[in-house]
């Protein structure tokens, strides 16, 4: 059964109903003071406790889409640059957008479940593509399109970026409502590791993820689909610490990427148990890697950006109008200020919508 199966949820729950009735049914047989009979009594409720604490596990996992397989769960997934003849792209899968005709490329686009296999960073990475009705039908077989690299938050998985955000959904209404040109989606999680390398060339041989995401991905994918290869074809958006990086990689790569929004963004690396020394001593690159010292010391590229934040329910609301300030021409800034918000699917759900009408209309198709 999978991770986020209703089956194994079920399963929890229905075992977890079992063993507190057969604890009920137990205790007055396990009364008294001998150490089978209290060993007995303690066995049952380590027992009540571990599936009680893993349905409730397995139903918030299951609502916010953490992890979405049992591989997520236990591995990361850094793997070898080259992919089987030294293919850029391998498509491992395919399978149908939660749209109106599913099934049919033409009406309803396509998702492929791919590794991106990075030539520089040495890293290969999953990532779901969204291909829009219009990269199949008749009459376009030579068109091109821009695309958008999707980026989740830390430790939630490209899934996410389907089911919780539903990304493939807006982006193929905001095409019918003639609200935004058809775009490519290509959505990974931030962090190519277990660790959450935060979209940062981890120092001494780490993990290269700068590179990975502010090189590599948008070539790999260039050179495979339909999609123009210059900065103007390329965006990047993502939340949290996805919101970061879509942030980081505008900013700092713009030969990359004409436009980034970070949905309720951090705007500098958080250093924890989760991310490891990340820097290693090297206080430039850790100077560099704070999104505000950038902004000041360095120059700025011709790119445009979208932070979003909410006036009451998120930490990153003074921060957000300290970056604001700090963008100077030739980048421009816009922003998404929702009266109350929080760190959540739900917020980035009111944002997703107009940040994607809002990044369709700075990038061009080829």
């Amino acid at each position: 059964m999978g991770l986020t199966s209703s089956a194994l949820l079920v399963s929890f729950v229905l075992g977890t109903l079992f063993l507190f009735a057969a604890t009920v049914w137990a205790w007055p047989r396990l009364a008294g003071g001998s150490r089978g009979r209290v060993l007995g009594r303690i066995g049952l409720l380590l027992v009540v406790q571990v599936f009680l604490f893993s349905s409730v596990g397995l139903g918030v996992n299951r609502s916010l889409l953490i992890y979405g397989s049992w591989s997520d769960l236990t591995s990361g997934q850094k793997g070898q640059a080259a992919g089987p003849g030294g293919v850029a792209v391998e498509v491992l899968k395919r399978q149908a957008p939660d749209v109106p005709g599913a099934g049919n490329p033409a009406n309803a686009g396509l998702i492929e479940k791919v590794t991106v296999h990075g030539e520089r960073s040495g890293i290969a990475s999953q990532a779901y593509v969204y291909l829009p009705p219009e990269y199949f039908q008749k009459g376009g077989e030579q068109r091109k399109f821009p695309a958008a690299v999707v980026l989740t938050g830390y430790p939630g998985t490209a899934e996410n970026l389907l089911k919780g955000l539903r990304f493939p959904r807006t982006a193929w209404t905001k095409v019918k409502q003639k609200k935004m040109q058809p775009m490519i989606l290509v959505m990974m999680r931030p962090t190519v590791v277990p660790e959450n390398t935060q979209c940062v060339d981890v120092a001494g041989g780490g993990a290269k993820s700068e590179t990975f995401f502010g090189t590599d991905v948008p070539k790999a994918i260039s050179s495979f689909y339909r999609v123009g290869g210059t900065a103007a074809n390329w965006g990047i958006i993502g939340d949290s610490t996805g919101g970061y990086c879509a942030l980081k990689m505008t900013v700092q790569h713009p030969e990359t990427y004409a436009v980034g929004v970070g949905l309720s963004a951090d705007y500098k690396p958080e250093i924890d148990a989760y991310s490891g020394d990340l820097f290693r001593g090297n206080k430039a690159e850790e100077q560099r890697s704070d999104l505000m010292w950038h902004l000041d010391h360095r120059p700025q590229g011709k790119v445009s950006l979208l932070v979003t934040t909410s006036l009451k329910g998120e930490p990153n609301y003074q921060a957000t109008q300290e970056f604001i300030r700090k963008v100077k021409a030739p980048s421009r800034v816009s922003s998404i200020t929702l009266d109350r918000g929080g760190h959540s699917f739900n917020t980035w759900n009111r944002e997703i919508p107009p940040a994607l009408e809002w990044m369709g209309a700075r990038l061009t198709a080829g």
